[in-house]
């Protein structure tokens, strides 16, 4: 397969794909917009369509529109009465009839826009994978340098604005790097798949992570993982490459989702306690048939001044003729 340069260029368009679309993809979803990938990449749609109206490479018209569509839903969201849904949905809609209808203005078929909708990453040039590897370089540069304001304004908008960050602009600049991710994977993906590539491989490393950063890295490792194996699987087997990496991150999913739940009932049973180390609330056992006390089969740990035992995956403690649960 390397002995082809198409496939050399194809490799490393993936790479680029597979580590831009789960970092930006992390602070998407964890601002509950795991859809505006979708979103950017039907407003993508016209850029293209733009391009092969007035002449223009279309990676580079698509990049504008996108990066203008993006900057325009955040606003809406921030600053109008419109919710982020609602803004998400005019602009998705939109997208796709102006991709269209400039589409048949210049002359093209809908055949023509295959290769941008379900991607073509075996037809990129050189000239586009320096383009994409640059975007790419980019997008990952800002994510990580500035993952600690990006976490802030994703995990809670007010507490980061009495905090003194500048929400709107980090709010925006989130969704300028998004857009700029669905072009350099558009290629590589298409614009109906990228969204997938940005949020499967962040579900699927929230299944067995328990903080942010882990999340990033492993989002980041499973999108490469997937890009670069799904290339592979469809250079062997005939197939396309784009559908095949999505389908690839989602049996990944489908692996990790009963692995995390395992994890998280271990966790449970070997330490139900919070990650400050406090004791969470109790709540008083009414029915509780089984008496707990040595040899009673349950684990017993030490606690303070008394032995709780673990039991159905929380601590019970005798007190007072009942037994409270912890």
């Amino acid at each position: 397969m390397l002995s082809y340069e198409f496939m050399q260029r194809a490799l490393l368009a993936a790479l680029a794909t597979g580590l831009t679309a789960p970092a930006i993809g992390t602070y998407l979803v964890q601002k509950r917009l795991g859809l505006l990938g979708d979103g950017i990449g039907h407003i993508a749609l016209t850029g293209v369509a733009l391009g092969l109206l007035t002449g223009w490479a279309p990676l580079v018209t698509a990049i504008v529109v996108s990066v203008a569509g993006a900057a325009a839903i955040e606003t809406l969201r921030l600053r109008g009465r419109t919710s982020g849904d609602v803004a998400l949905a005019l602009f998705f809609y939109g997208g796709i009839a102006g991709g269209v209808l400039l589409t048949g203005i210049a002359g093209s078929s809908a055949a023509t826009l295959n290769r941008y909708l379900f991607g073509s990453i075996t037809t990129i040039s050189d000239s586009d994978l320096l383009l994409v590897s640059g975007l790419a370089a980019v997008v990952l540069a800002v994510s990580v340098g500035l993952a600690p304001q990006f976490f802030a304004v994703c995990q809670d908008e007010e507490h980061a604005r009495v905090s003194g960050l500048p929400v709107a602009v980090y709010s925006v600049l989130i969704a300028v790097l998004a857009a700029i991710t669905v072009t350099v994977a558009m290629r590589t993906v298409g614009l109906l798949l990228v969204s997938a590539l940005m949020v499967v491989p962040v579900a699927t490393a929230q299944q067995v992570t328990r903080s942010f950063r882990a999340t990033l890295s492993l989002a980041m490792a499973l999108g490469v993982l997937a890009s670069l194996s799904g290339v592979w699987a469809s250079f062997q087997a005939d197939t396309a490459p784009g559908p095949t990496i999505v389908l690839l991150a989602l049996a990944g999913f489908a692996v990790a989702a009963p692995l995390g739940g395992m994890l998280r009932r271990h966790r449970r049973v070997r330490a139900p306690f919070d990650d400050s180390g406090t004791v969470e609330p109790h709540e008083h056992e009414v029915d509780h048939p089984h008496q707990h006390g040595p040899g009673c089969g349950h684990r017993a740990v030490v606690h303070g001044d008394h032995v709780d035992y673990v039991h159905d995956g929380h601590r019970h403690v005798p007190h007072e003729g009942h037994y409270d649960e912890h």
